[in-house]
C-alpha cells in the first residue's frame, strides 16, 4: 500500500505539473509554477523570498534529472521514480525541507509567520482546487484550530505528502482533488 499510495500522489502531481499535457514535465513547467507563486503572492523574483523559491526548485529539478539519468524532460514514470529517489536521497538536497520553507515564506504574503485562509485559498488555485475543497483541506491542516496554518503545521503536512501511505492524512488531501 505504501508504494501505491505515494505513486498515486506523485502521478497526480505530475498531471498538475504537465501544463501543456504533452506527457512530460520539463523545467518550463517548474518555471511556470514559480512565476505563478511570485505573481499571485506579489513577490519580486530578486528578493530573498523570490530567490529562495527559484533556487529551491532549480535544485529539485537538477536532483530529479540526476535520478532520471539526466534527460531534460521526464515522462510520468520517470517523474515518479525520480521523485521517490530524490525524497529518500538527501545527500545533496532535501526536498522535504528546503522547498516547503521557501513556499511557506512566499505564501505567507503578509509576513506574520502563518498562512491565513485567504492565502491558502490562493495557493489552491494553482492546482485548480475549488474553494470548498481548499477550505476542507485548510481545516485539516490547521491542527491546533487557531484559524491559521503555522510553519510547523505546513512542514508536517509536506512531510506527510512525501512519505505518508495514508491518502487521508492532511498532507495528502489536496492530491485527492488534483
Amino acid at each position: 500500500m505504501t508504494d501505491a499510495a505515494i505513486d498515486l500522489k506523485l502521478k497526480n502531481l505530475f498531471n498538475g505539473m504537465d501544463a501543456n499535457n504533452d506527457g512530460y514535465v520539463e523545467w518550463a513547467d517548474y518555471q511556470r509554477v514559480i512565476d505563478w507563486y511570485l505573481t499571485v503572492f506579489r513577490t519580486d523574483k530578486d528578493t530573498r523570498k523570490g530567490l529562495a523559491l527559484q533556487v529551491g526548485y532549480q535544485m529539485l529539478w537538477l536532483e530529479l534529472l540526476r535520478h532520471a539519468n539526466g534527460d531534460q524532460r521526464l515522462s510520468r514514470d520517470e517523474y515518479v521514480a525520480a521523485n521517490r529517489a530524490t525524497s529518500v536521497d538527501t545527500s545533496r538536497f532535501n526536498m522535504v525541507e528546503g522547498i516547503p520553507h521557501a513556499l511557506f515564506d512566499i505564501i505567507d504574503s503578509n509576513d506574520d509567520d502563518k498562512i491565513s485562509k485567504e492565502e491558502f485559498a490562493e495557493l489552491m488555485k494553482l492546482w485548480r482546487i475549488t474553494a470548498s475543497d481548499a477550505m476542507e483541506t485548510f481545516t485539516m491542516l490547521d491542527r491546533d484550530r487557531d484559524g491559521h496554518i503555522s510553519r510547523q503545521e505546513f512542514l508536517r503536512a509536506t512531510w506527510k505528502l512525501a512519505y505518508a501511505a495514508d491518502l487521508a492524512t492532511p498532507g495528502s488531501l489536496h492530491f485527492e482533488h488534483l
